[in-house]
């Protein structure tokens, strides 16, 4: 596995991230530390979580793997914004909010500091001056190396980005976005923001909850009952049930047996080689699911292929003002 710097900064992290959203919920302690050991036996060294995954179980469970491990050889990534109690206080982007949880992820992951920590949503309740003057001072303390932000629309995000340019904080290291085949609307403001300002970019989802996975065809009128995609949300079967996913699809296919690769592979590595992506996070359920993955970083598409992908994957319409470039 190549290793990339995150962003402007000289932070090296491989050029794939391992989620553990699964930790502690859908994937027991002795599944997740099999993922563990097979995505860090093929070099992988970027680990991605949240407060809020499985109530913090997530958290708990890489903690518990990180103490057999030498600490420096990682890159531990979480994020606080979701309700971690009952409280009013237990959520958002306020100070109070912010070290609060600050300090109880760093229990859960029995470290001494948080490689990068990142505002997981926009918190309208909350001026960015006070969540980002905040992260700054987390940064002085010691107990955070990085920052970054998640979610964030493209105002927003080059709104935080000048904030801290103005100020003299700690500028931002990353954003992590929904971008995948069949979600491109970042590259209409997200990514320019990111390449102009030198910001890393951790692209969640990358198969959206398995609609790339393999597992769908055309042809299908429902989704398998155990799926994402059977329960309501963002990766909806009313949402991506259309023509364009399964021309999408019909591509990918095609491509992956071209490159005699899975389709899970070839939608991962895509990511990895469109401009300003520094590494797709991967999080799958099983051990053996992650093998398949982790070849995404054992070949590399041709100019053709990317480009065919490119096409097949653009989107139907594009919205004001962006069909004037």
């Amino acid at each position: 596995m190549d290793y990339r710097n995150l962003g402007a900064t000289g932070l090296k992290v491989s050029e794939l991230c391992l989620g553990a959203m699964m930790f502690g919920s859908r994937t027991d302690e002795s599944d997740s530390r099999k993922i563990l050991q097979v995505f860090t036996d093929a070099g992988g060294t970027f680990i991605d979580t949240a407060n809020v995954y499985g109530d913090g179980a997530s958290e708990e469970v890489l903690g518990r793997w990180l103490k057999t491990q030498r600490r420096a050889d990682y890159v531990i990534a979480t994020k606080v914004w979701g309700p971690a109690g009952p409280r009013p206080t237990d959520r958002g982007l306020s100070r109070k909010h912010i070290l609060d949880a600050v300090d109880a992820s760093l229990r859960r992951l029995g470290t001494d500091y948080i490689d990068l920590y990142q505002l997981h949503l926009w918190d309208d309740s909350t001026p960015l001056t006070e969540s980002l003057s905040t992260l700054d001072g987390l940064v002085r303390s010691g107990k955070v190396r990085y920052i970054g932000v998640s979610n964030f629309r493209g105002w927003q995000l080059q709104k935080a980005v000048d904030l801290c340019t103005q100020h003299g904080w700690e500028p931002l290291a990353s954003l992590q976005p929904l971008y995948t085949l069949l979600d491109r609307s970042p590259e209409w403001e997200l990514l320019p923001v990111c390449r102009n300002e030198g910001l890393g970019v951790i692209t969640w989802s990358p198969l959206r909850s398995g609609w790339l996975s393999g597992a769908f065809q055309r042809g299908m009128t429902a989704p398998p009952a155990d799926s994402k995609v059977s329960t309501p949300g963002t990766h909806s079967w009313d949402r991506y049930g259309n023509e364009h996913t399964w021309h999408v699809i019909d591509e990918l296919t095609a491509v992956a047996a071209e490159a005699g690769r899975t389709l899970p592979q070839v939608a991962v590595r895509w990511l990895m080689q469109r401009p300003g992506v520094t590494a797709p996070i991967i999080g799958p359920r099983t051990s053996a699911y992650l093998d398949d993955l982790v070849g995404a970083a054992e070949f590399s598409l041709t100019t053709e292929q990317m480009e065919r992908l490119d096409v097949a994957s653009l989107p139907e319409s594009v919205p004001y003002p962006y069909f004037f470039d």
